[in-house]
């Protein structure tokens, strides 16, 4: 560590982060630890960050440079030589003036009384069980559920997860329709007023947040969520389907108007702010404060056409996590869409949920003028030594040639280049020794850009020649190269994914059981934390 950098990083603790907290000022509490030991406990607002991709994901989810950010760990390493200070260096490094280190990490902050939570996307799980317990959201059993399709009668299932999850596995007769899709198209996926309208997720919040949305918005039909979602279904004993691929379609102006209407009259009742295009751009070149600019449509809809500079974050997800993309704590979050029910709806929730959210009114379409997937703002990448999918096959060919992979092991396991080796970024000092000496590495990840990062810090552990395939396994498959598929050579322990009780086909029930257990236990401990500024419409 420079001297430079001993000077610039301060130590803080669990009163002042609290502090923050509690006064609403901005602030990024960063877990710098992978998912998996993060989901195992940490503050209510930690957002997980992982030193593995600081670089890679900082300038998109920290677009301020001057905002506080506190950086925590286990704390079970001299602070000195911990990983919250090593991101914390590198977050200086990048451009951010006023970082901390979270001094004794998780255990200072148990010790000084403060409150831990499990799991992913606490925030949001939490506050779904408290809009329940205020709004007694309606709700069916599995049991309930089954028997009225076993009837045959006039219902209607709505799954508001992503449609990658629904397409996994889904409720007989669902039909894919994420949460912020719910209130634009029910009325003509339910359009009589005496079909019964039911909403599932995988757990609990989805179908929460989906039902008491469709409540709020004071549609004609009796709404009711799937209580448990998949996991109450398969713990009843019933049969899920597989691969299906029923979706919503297309609706009318009509419906859209009204929907619309419906949708302001909430976010009006839930204090959602207005912006104008020129407020934006205001905001855009200010100083001290954070904005978050999201798109809350389908991301098909944002490919077709998006306004500039904002991000892809369908609605429903968006609620589901907002952690994931909105990191600073006490931040401005603005919210576009191009017919009026989807940033409202979205916005509603964030409202409750303590967020200073506008949503961007008098839009034209001439102005959704960028096309494509969004593209995340990155640092200048470090000089380094870089090589192609053909030159990289033909150092294989000579030999001594070792290909190191750093993406996400669920990547790795999916499709690797043959013969490389796992390893993650955040744990390459302990997996150094069981690296095979050689003249030349090779780092890889799925598209080239963490590697890039990394290869300085590699190079410099393993005192040999690195490169970097450019482009990463992106690259290699888009020259017609084979992957290798599979857990083939992992010198890294997978820790970088939480395994989710609720996603996948081959949970256990007892984990299943476990997690409904958590999950009824949050309202609790919101009360016990304190510092979330929740509230219920």
């Amino acid at each position: 560590m420079s001297h430079l950098d001993e000077q610039s990083i301060a130590f803080t603790d669990y009163a002042a982060v609290r502090a923050a907290l509690i006064e609403r000022r901005e602030i990024a509490l960063l877990d710098v630890r992978e998912e998996d030991p993060h989901a195992q406990c940490h503050p209510l607002f930690a957002a997980n960050f992982p030193l593995s991709r600081v670089e890679a994901d900082a300038f998109a989810l920290l677009p301020r440079r001057d905002v506080w950010i506190v950086t925590l760990d286990e704390g079970d390493v001299s602070v000195e030589q911990s990983d919250a200070m090593l991101a914390a260096q590198r977050l200086r490094r990048l451009g951010y003036q006023q970082v901390s280190v979270l001094r004794g990490g998780i255990g200072a902050w148990r010790a000084a009384g403060g409150e831990l939570f499990r799991d992913v996307n606490v925030p949001s799980k939490s506050f779904g069980e408290l809009v329940e317990s205020k709004s007694h959201t309606p709700s069916l059993s599995a049991q309930e559920v089954q028997a009225l399709i076993d009837n045959k009668a006039d219902v209607v299932i709505v799954d508001a997860r992503r449609f990658d999850e629904y397409n996994t596995m889904s409720i007989p007769t669902a039909i894919s329709c994420p949460g912020a899709e719910l209130v634009l198209r029910i009325a003509e996926l339910a359009p009589r007023p005496e079909t019964r309208v039911i909403v599932n997720c995988a757990g609990r919040t989805r179908s929460i947040i989906g039902t008491q949305s469709l409540v709020n918005a004071g549609i004609p039909n009796q709404v009711a969520a799937l209580r448990n979602g998949t996991i109450g279904w398969t713990l009843a004993g019933q049969k899920l389907d597989r691969g299906q691929t029923r979706k919503f379609a297309a609706v009318s102006k009509e419906t859209t108007e009204s929907a619309s209407a419906r949708a302001r009259n909430v976010a009006d009742r839930a204090g959602v702010k207005r912006a104008t295009f020129a407020q934006l751009e205001a905001w855009r070149a200010q100083v001290g404060r954070t904005t978050y600019l999201f798109d809350t449509r389908t991301p098909e809809e944002f490919v077709a056409g998006h306004l500039p500079g904002f991000r892809s974050t369908p609605g429903g997800q968006l609620v589901q996590e907002t952690e994931m993309v909105a990191p600073v704590r006490g931040a401005r979050i603005v919210l576009a869409d191009s017919d009026g029910v989807r940033a409202n709806m979205t916005a509603s929730w964030l409202a409750q949920m303590a967020w200073d959210v506008y949503v961007l009114d008098d839009l034209s379409p001439a102005q959704f003028s960028d096309r494509g997937e969004w593209v995340a703002p990155l640092p200048q990448v470090p000089k380094i030594k870089s090589i192609t999918a053909a030159e990289l096959v033909a150092l294989q060919k000579e030999g001594a040639t070792v290909v190191i992979d750093l993406a996400k092991h669920a990547q790795y396991v999916k499709g690797h280049i043959p013969g490389a080796l796992y390893v993650l970024r955040s744990q390459f000092k302990k997996a150094l020794s069981l690296i095979p000496r050689s003249a030349r590495y090779v780092l890889t990840c799925s598209d080239g850009v963490q590697s890039s990062f990394a290869a300085p810090e590699i190079e410099s552990l393993l005192g040999s020649e690195v490169s970097v395939l450019h482009g990463g396994n992106k690259a290699w498959v888009a020259a017609g190269y084979p992957l290798e598929q599979g857990a083939t050579k992992l010198l890294s322990e997978p820790i970088d994914r939480y395994k989710r009780p609720y996603e996948g086909t081959d949970n256990a029930q007892a984990a299943m059981q476990a997690y409904l257990d958590w999950e009824f236990g949050l309202v609790e401990q919101l009360g016990r934390d304190g510092t979330h500024h929740f509230w219920v419409l």
